[in-house]
């Protein structure tokens, strides 16, 4: 198993515009300047962080670049990391479009992985985690959907690798020569099975390395209804993916201190909006940013922003206490597994039992979840939520038990 002890990995994500790259930029700022070694990352396709520190866009680069002491950035290159990860099985896929006739310039825009760059920074990830290099790597996200889609792939990739792969490759090795005769196409070699089964491997790292007791994800809003409302959604999201959110940071909070009556109804409105935030996410630690009067843009200032913000807290502590997922034995031999799931109830989640997989639907996610194999051999006897957390009953196969109510098993 791979060891990724000793290094500390933050996520920030958010509804697009709320200032997430700034707030992530600074706490990478103020990581390195309480001296820690920090790199911060940058998944998102828009590339923010050169702005925010204010430094020249050749900082998109293949390698980290200094800023400060302690203090790298990389704005991952992602036709070079592309190029590495990829290069077989793009190969491949120009042939077959070459021979079907199509224009060439055409056919390589076509083999190109939509969110490429975003899966190429998580590849990043894995290898500076793996590096020894640092103390506190800083991801800078894309916003919530395109994270949420980001963060659920490589569990997605993991099911489709071992159970239709393995037919895929028997196959087409069986019938390479019928079929490259017969329609002229070029079949797939194993060197392109292998590249893919390579590029679920390392995801499968990346997963297990942001699913892990070192890692979490910070969420960033501000006090506004509709961005109140993803943030509640992506916390749900991310615990149904097994990803643990360690706070909640609302920026752009208007100050009270002399507010003429203008600002003083937006102070009000917001007011309202950071009372539901402090009841939605009870139990996380949630910090304020105010609203400044210019952007904090530069080294100097994202500092002085995330040391305000922060203040007396430890921002870079690991997080505490259980993470999403756990497995609870029971004294009967059953089992109880449990599964983060905030402001979900019961009706709004469904279960189904497909194999040694239990497949949990909340509205538009769906996580199939490949069970532990004691569990695989038991019978799922009910499944309810309890206080925001998905509990569902396992049983010995003779044990028999009624139906949960409200959509769940």
């Amino acid at each position: 198993m791979t060891d990724w002890s000793g290094v500390r990995i933050l996520l920030f994500t958010g509804k697009g515009g709320v200032g997430k790259s700034t707030v992530a930029a600074g706490t990478a700022a103020l990581g390195a300047a309480r001296g820690l070694r920090t790199l911060v990352l940058s998944t998102d396709a828009a590339h923010s962080l050169a702005d925010a520190y204010d430094v020249p866009e050749a900082t998109r680069s293949a390698d980290p670049v200094a800023l400060a002491p302690r203090l790298h950035v990389q704005q991952v290159d992602a036709q070079l990391r592309f190029e590495q990860s990829w290069a077989e099985v793009q190969r491949y896929l120009l042939s077959v479009l070459d021979a079907a006739g199509m224009d060439p310039v055409a056919a390589e825009e076509m083999t190109v992985i939509p969110g490429a760059e975003e899966v190429l920074a998580l590849l990043e990830l894995r290898r500076h985690a793996r590096s020894g290099e640092w103390d506190l790597i800083v991801i800078d996200c894309a916003p919530t959907g395109e994270t949420l889609r980001l963060l659920a792939l490589p569990e997605a990739l993991g099911w489709y690798m071992e159970r239709l792969l393995p037919i895929q490759r028997r196959l087409v090795k069986a019938l390479r020569p019928v079929l490259t005769r017969s329609a002229g196409v070029p079949m797939p070699t194993d060197t392109v099975f292998d590249a893919i089964t390579r590029l679920h491997d390392e995801l499968d790292q990346v997963h297990r390395l942001l699913a892990g007791p070192e890692a979490s994800i910070r969420l960033v809003l501000t006090p506004e209804q509709l961005v109140l409302a993803e943030a509640r959604r992506a916390h749900t999201s991310l615990s149904l993916f097994g990803y643990r959110v360690d706070g909640v940071v609302a920026n752009r909070v208007f100050p009270d201190e002399g507010a003429d009556e203008w600002r003083q109804q937006w102070v009000a409105a917001q007011a309202a909006v950071l009372a539901e935030v402090a009841e939605s996410f009870a139990g996380l630690p949630q910090w304020l940013a105010d609203y400044r009067p210019a952007e904090p843009r530069g080294l100097t200032a994202l500092t002085e922003l995330a040391d305000r913000l922060y203040d007396e807290a430890d921002p870079f502590a690991a997080p505490v206490g259980e993470g999403p997922f756990g497995v609870e034995v029971a004294e009967d031999g059953g089992a109880t597994l449990r599964l983060a799931l905030p402001f979900v109830r019961t009706s709004e989640v469904d279960l189904a039992r497909n194999g040694d997989e239990l497949v949990v639907t909340v509205g538009s996610s769906r996580r199939l979840l490949t069970l532990p194999a004691a569990l695989a051999r038991m019978q799922v006897a009910g499944g309810r939520v309890v206080e925001g957390e998905l509990r569902v009953r396992f049983a010995s196969p003779d044990v028999s038990q009624p139906r949960a109510a409200g959509g769940a098993p």
